[in-house]
C-alpha cells in the first residue's frame, strides 16, 4: 500500500497528471515583426461569424463580440475602458464577419503594457454588464431597422443581394436579424461566449515593435480559455441558378441600388483566382476608371456615381481614406458581383440591360493583348499598395493562412501575373463568370412596375440632360430592348419590411398586387 502511494506521489510531482493540461489546444499565434515600428498592431480573430449564429438567435456572434469591444471588463465599467483608451490615443474595434469575428486593437508601444492588459482583460474577462447590454442590443437593431432598411439603400442592395443569393445557406443573413436578436438575452450571449471563445477558436495575430517576450505572455494568457478544436461550420453548394433571378426590394427611395452576380467556387488559393483578379480589374476595378462599366455607365453616359465588379466578398472601401477593401472578411465560397451605385429609377431597367451588355461581351470577347498588357502593368504596381501599413500586412497574412495558403498574397499576384498571357485570362473568364445565370436585387420605390417592365422586355430608352455621341445614341438602342432572360418563377418583390425580419430573410413571401398599391 505504502509503495502505491509513493508512486501516486511520484507521478504526480513528476507531472505525468498533467498529461490533460499539457495536451489543451494551443492557441494560434501569426505575426509581422517589425523593430523600428513604434506601433503595435493587433488583430484578434475568433474563427466563429454569423453562420455559428445559434437558430432562433440569429446576430448571437455579433451581439457577443460587442459586448466585449463595446463593453467593459470585471473590473472596469465600458465608461471607464474608454477613459483609460482616450489619453493613449489607442483604439479597440470590432468585425463580425460571416466566417470569422475580428477584434482589432493598435496603440504606441509607450503605452502597451497598460493597453494589452486592458484589451486581454475584455476579451478574456468581459464584464457582460446589462446595461451594455440594452445599448449594444438596441444598436444592432436600429442598424437593421433603421440603417438598412431606412436610411442605407446602398448597403441595403447588397445585403438583399446576398440574402437572395445565398438563400437557406449559413451565409444568408445580414448577420443578424430582428427576431433573433430580440429573442437573444444576456444569459444567451453569457452562454454563446463561454462555448465558443476556446483555445481552438481563438486566433492572435501581432504586427509591429513588440518585445519577443509578449507573443509567449498572450499564448500563457489566452491559454486560460476553455480547451477547444476549431471545427468548421459545414457549408453546402450554392442553390444553382436559373437564368435572370430578380427580386425588386421596394422603399421609398429617390434613387435605384442595383446589384448583380452569381456564386463563384474560386478563391485566393486557387491558380485561377490570379487571371481572373486581372480580368476583373479590367472590368470593374473598386473605385478607379479604369474599368469598363466605370467608362461606359458613368464616363460615357453619366448614368451615376460608381459600377464596380468584385470577384470575392468586398467591404470597406468607401471612406475618404481609402479605395481598398477591408481585410479579414474572407468566404470559403465566394461570388462574383456588379454593384451599380443608385442610379435614378427611371433608370434603373437601362441600367441593367446596360451592365448585362457590357458583362456579355466581356465573357464572349475578353480583354484583347493591349487591354490585357495595360491592366497587368495596374494591377501588378497597385495591388503592392493594399498592404501599405504593418496592420493591413498582418489582416492579408491571416487571411492567407485561413484560405490555406503558403505564400503572401501579394507576393504571389506578382508572381502569377508576371506568368500569365491573354489566352490564360480570356479562358478562365469563360470558365467561371456567367453572363445568363445571375441573381439581380434591386431597391427602388416602383418595384410593381418595374418587375413588369423587366417581365415583358419593354424597351426601356434613356433621356439625356446633356448632348451624348452619335455612337452613343446607337449604342443605347441595342442595350435599351436588350433581352434579358429573366426567370418571371423566381422574379419577386420584396416589401422592406420583411428583410431581415427574420432568420431566413431569402424566403420573403412576394406581396399581392393590391398590397403594393397600398
Amino acid at each position: 500500500m505504502k509503495k502505491a502511494t509513493w508512486l501516486l506521489l511520484i507521478l504526480f510531482l513528476t507531472g505525468a497528471f498533467r498529461i490533460e493540461v499539457l495536451a489543451k489546444t494551443p492557441v494560434k499565434v501569426t505575426e509581422i515583426y517589425s523593430a523600428n515600428s513604434p506601433l503595435i498592431d493587433f488583430r484578434i480573430i475568433l474563427r466563429a461569424g454569423s453562420i455559428n449564429d445559434w437558430k432562433g438567435k440569429e446576430g448571437i456572434n455579433s451581439l457577443t463580440a460587442f459586448m466585449i469591444a463595446q463593453g467593459g471588463t470585471k473590473d472596469l465599467r465600458y465608461q471607464e475602458v474608454v477613459a483609460r483608451l482616450y489619453p493613449w490615443a489607442a483604439g479597440i474595434n470590432v468585425q463580425p464577419e460571416k466566417e470569422i469575428t475580428t477584434f482589432v486593437g493598435t496603440c504606441h508601444r509607450d503605452h502597451l503594457e497598460q493597453f494589452y492588459r486592458l484589451f486581454s482583460d475584455l476579451l478574456l474577462n468581459p464584464r457582460f454588464d446589462p446595461d451594455d447590454f440594452t445599448r449594444n442590443k438596441d444598436f444592432a437593431l436600429s442598424y437593421l431597422e433603421k440603417n438598412l432598411r431606412g436610411t442605407d439603400d446602398e448597403n441595403l442592395g447588397k445585403e438583399a443581394f446576398s440574402i437572395a443569393m445565398f438563400a437557406n445557406h449559413p451565409y444568408g443573413t445580414a448577420g443578424a436579424s430582428v427576431v433573433g436578436l430580440k429573442s437573444t438575452s444576456l444569459e444567451d450571449v453569457k452562454e454563446y461566449y463561454k462555448k465558443t471563445y476556446n483555445t481552438g477558436n481563438i486566433w492572435i495575430g501581432i504586427a509591429g515593435g513588440y518585445p519577443k517576450s509578449l507573443i509567449e505572455r498572450m499564448k500563457k494568457d489566452f491559454a486560460s480559455l476553455p480547451d477547444g478544436k476549431f471545427t468548421p461550420v459545414s457549408l453546402p453548394a450554392p442553390k444553382k441558378l436559373d437564368g435572370l433571378e430578380v427580386d425588386i426590394v421596394e422603399k421609398p427611395a429617390r434613387a435605384a441600388a442595383i446589384s448583380i452576380g452569381h456564386p463563384l467556387n474560386l478563391t485566393r488559393k486557387d491558380k485561377d483566382f490570379y487571371p481572373l483578379l486581372l480580368a476583373n480589374s479590367y472590368f470593374g476595378e473598386h473605385r478607379t476608371f479604369n474599368g469598363v462599366l466605370m467608362n461606359r455607365l458613368r464616363g460615357d453616359r453619366g448614368l451615376n456615381y460608381g459600377d464596380y465588379s468584385y470577384i470575392e466578398r468586398f467591404t470597406g472601401g468607401l471612406g475618404s481614406n481609402s479605395r481598398f477593401a477591408d481585410v479579414n472578411t474572407p468566404l470559403r465560397q465566394q461570388y462574383f458581383s456588379i454593384w451599380l451605385r443608385p442610379v435614378q429609377p427611371e433608370n434603373a431597367h437601362f441600367s441593367v440591360r446596360a451592365a448585362m451588355y457590357e458583362l456579355e461581351k466581356f465573357v464572349d470577347k475578353g480583354l484583347t493583348k493591349e487591354e490585357f498588357e495595360q491592366t497587368r502593368k495596374f494591377v501588378l504596381n497597385y495591388s503592392k499598395l493594399w498592404a501599405q501599413t504593418l496592420d493591413r500586412r498582418l489582416g492579408y497574412k491571416m487571411d492567407a493562412e485561413f484560405y490555406g495558403m503558403k505564400d503572401d498574397y501579394i507576393e504571389r499576384i506578382e508572381r502569377e501575373l508576371k506568368a500569365l498571357k491573354v489566352d490564360d485570362v480570356n479562358k478562365t473568364i469563360k470558365k467561371y463568370i456567367s453572363a445568363k445565370n445571375l441573381k439581380v436585387a434591386i431597391v427602388t420605390n416602383d418595384a410593381k412596375n418595374l418587375k413588369d417592365a423587366m417581365l415583358s422586355n419593354a424597351p426601356s430608352p434613356i433621356k439625356y440632360q446633356s448632348p451624348v455621341s452619335e455612337k452613343i445614341l446607337e449604342e443605347d438602342k441595342t442595350i435599351s430592348t436588350l433581352p434579358l432572360g429573366i426567370n418571371a418563377s423566381k422574379t419577386r418583390v420584396v416589401p422592406v419590411s420583411q428583410l431581415f425580419e427574420n432568420e431566413s430573410p431569402g424566403v420573403t413571401i412576394e406581396k399581392k398586387d393590391d398590397e403594393v398599391k397600398k
